[in-house]
């Protein structure tokens, strides 16, 4: 809980702790309704496509309109609009994209003259145990708190929902079908997290949410810059190669959003859905097997390579498409 303490001649006197209430009045308003769609493609080949609409939530960071909210709800989007506290809508693009984290960083076009801004916490201060809130748009309802503890600390490594590149805090606080890339704030208002994902048996909340830690969205994102490629991609190894017929382990294109720079280099996602075993995806894209001849496979020396290209430089992909090896390159811009 957060004091502020009046000094007041020799009085010394204290005033009264915030309440949830005071620290919600003070933020509220810089909790944004995120809105993203998405290229659809069919269930069977020849049937017409179409776009997939889903929403979620973001926080105002910058008052020239970077929004903070979670991958997996604006990277593979064609089109974003944000929402802001007093209905105003605008759009917005993706600045940088970090989905091995699940979070992203939104540029809106427009910004209330008076909209408030959030500021990130020192997300290695949080303890097991601290008081924190989430304000987010579950099911539509906007600007909803819900209310709880930092239950633990998920550290970066493989997870059931697959983010591997990221800290997650763990949260009993409710997350709901809306709440994605919400921020969870502690105490003394600031953001402690993005919300990310819940494990659930029911499909519903059971007290199991995680939060890509602030530290994890600051680095990835406003520090190092992460770039947005404009793919939606799943990795294909083990049983899979097998399926697809591929020498090594590679990445296959699900979508490519227009104009993005995976257009540019001419990646072509898939167009048809399919169920493999167990795992839904849209096949018939490129699968891409290396990137400046580093296997996609070594996560660690394609990141490390990745964020060593300059503008100017040539980028080259070794990729699969329709069976055939072939490669694509063109100039980082």
């Amino acid at each position: 809980m957060a004091f502020l303490i009046a000094l007041s001649g020799h009085t010394g006197a204290q005033a009264s702790p915030e309440t949830i209430s005071d620290v919600f009045d003070r933020v509220y308003r810089a909790v944004v309704v995120v809105r993203a769609t998405e290229r659809d493609v069919p269930s069977e080949p020849g049937e017409p496509g179409g776009s997939v609409s889903s929403f979620g939530s973001g926080v105002l960071i910058s008052r020239d309109g970077r929004v903070l909210t979670a991958a997996h709800l604006v990277h593979a989007a064609s089109e974003i609009r944000v929402q802001f506290w007093n209905g105003q809508h605008a759009r917005a693009r993706v600045l940088s994209s970090a989905p091995g984290a699940d979070v992203s960083l939104v540029q809106a076009e427009e910004v209330p003259s008076d909209a408030p801004v959030a500021h990130l916490a020192d997300s290695d201060r949080a303890r097991i145990g601290d008081q924190v809130f989430i304000v987010g748009a579950p099911y539509g309802l906007t600007h909803t708190l819900t209310v709880g503890h930092v239950s633990g600390r998920q550290k970066p490594g493989p997870t059931v929902a697959g983010f591997v590149h990221a800290e997650f805090l763990q949260t009993d606080a409710a997350i709901n079908q809306g709440n994605s890339g919400g921020p969870m704030f502690n105490m003394t208002g600031e953001v402690l997290g993005v919300v990310s994902h819940i494990i659930s048996k029911s499909g519903g909340f059971e007290g199991l949410g995680f939060v890509v830690a602030s530290n994890v969205a600051r680095e990835l994102l406003l520090e190092r810059a992460a770039p947005w490629h404009g793919i939606d991609g799943v990795l294909l190894s083990g049983d899979l190669l097998k399926v697809f017929n591929l020498p090594e382990a590679g990445v296959l294109i699900q979508r490519v959003v227009e104009n993005s720079f995976a257009a540019r280099l001419g990646l072509r996602g898939g167009f048809v859905k399919a169920t493999i075993g167990d795992r839904a995806l849209i096949v018939g894209g490129d699968v891409v097997l290396r990137v400046q001849g580093v296997p996609v496979a070594d996560g660690h020396r394609l990141r490390e390579m990745l964020g060593r290209l300059k503008s100017g430089e040539q980028l080259t992909m070794t990729i699969v498409r329709q069976g055939q090896r072939r490669e694509l390159s063109m100039t980082v811009p």
